[in-house]
């Protein structure tokens, strides 16, 4: 909740459409890892390095993905 309202006040510094779109960027890719992370957990039993690695990638990618395409 606090990366998302950090995210949003950056954001808004260029008006309330980028805050808004900002944390939705935030919430979307905390749900797109978690959900990856839930899955590695259930098939592999556990969390190694390589988990943690693509976790933080593919939080990176939804994020970029959700402003280029907010």
């Amino acid at each position: 909740a606090g990366t998302a309202a950090a995210a949003a006040a950056a954001g808004a510094l260029l008006g309330p459409y980028d805050a808004v779109r900002a944390a939705l960027a935030v919430l979307c890719a905390v749900a797109v890892a978690e959900l990856l992370l839930r899955h590695c957990v259930r098939r592999f039993g556990g969390v190694t390095g390589d988990v943690f690695g693509g976790v933080a990638e593919t939080a990176a990618t939804t994020a970029l993905v959700v402003l280029i395409l907010g």
